[in-house]
């Protein structure tokens, strides 16, 4: 028996990878996030199986769910939504599964950063203007940020952000980033990102609280910022320069 990890992507239900989608079909029990993965997904679980959204169940609750399966033998999709390695919460269900002596694997997804980049064209890192990427968060009801890791303090790196569960939070967000990235630095809202109904709202660190307010827009939306959007003054990537020389393309004689 062994509980599988899954990430089921950002929304769309073609984004899973195969092999997610492979052991969700064979999984006798699959435990969902339903706030976040989308129906059709589970769906694919073989006839007859115990599926559960967990959405409204807490830690011990998930666990007794799978203690019973391991009872009796039975192999389980535990679904997440994006990439299970960010801000998935699977650290603590791991650590349980180690005491329990419960084996467990983990396939990863799309994340909702990957997709929204997928989704306006864009790419994450351009030379000279950004050659790095941060994925975090700002704190509100959920776990305080360690030290150091404040926004104000990651932006002044002037790197591209990927900044989850912060909607609510924008204020701050603007606040804490203006300082570094200027009032003109572009911002993307990536709203429920490659689901039917996605939204995308594009401003400036100036202008985007405004944008939002009329949106209505206040969760599942997340904020991205830095100079890679909309920039065409870049210099093309050493890459696939004509003189750029490697092992795979050595120097024409």
């Amino acid at each position: 028996m062994t509980v599988h990890f899954i990430g089921a992507g950002p929304g769309a239900p073609d984004l899973i990878t195969v092999r997610g989608l492979r052991l969700i079909e064979k999984c006798p029990v699959c435990l969902y996030a339903g706030s976040l993965v989308p129906e059709e997904i589970v769906t694919a679980a073989p006839e007859g199986a115990h599926v559960v959204d967990t959405a409204p169940m807490n830690l011990d609750e998930i666990m007794a769910e799978i203690e019973a399966a391991h009872a009796k033998g039975q192999d389980v999709a535990r679904v997440h939504s994006g990439d299970p390695s960010i801000y998935g919460a699977i650290a603590e269900q791991i650590r349980r599964l180690d005491d329990l002596g419960i084996p467990y694997d983990i396939t990863p997804g799309v994340s909702a950063y990957a997709a929204t980049a997928a989704e306006i064209g864009a790419e994450l890192t351009l030379p000279d203007i950004s050659q790095t990427v941060i994925l975090t968060r700002t704190a509100m009801r959920s776990s305080g940020m360690p030290d150091g890791e404040s926004l104000a303090e990651l932006g002044k790196s002037r790197a591209t952000l990927a900044v989850h569960l912060s909607i609510n939070n924008l204020a701050n967000v603007v606040r804490d980033l203006t300082p570094h990235y200027g009032e003109d630095c572009p911002v993307v809202i990536a709203y429920r990102v490659t689901w039917p109904d996605q939204q995308f709202i594009f401003g400036t660190l100036g202008d985007i609280r405004a944008k939002v307010k009329g949106s209505g827009i206040t969760r599942t939306a997340l904020i991205m910022v830095g100079e890679v959007f909309g920039r065409k003054d870049f210099t093309d990537s050493r890459l696939y320069a004509a003189d750029h020389t490697h092992v795979l393309r050595p120097a024409k004689v």
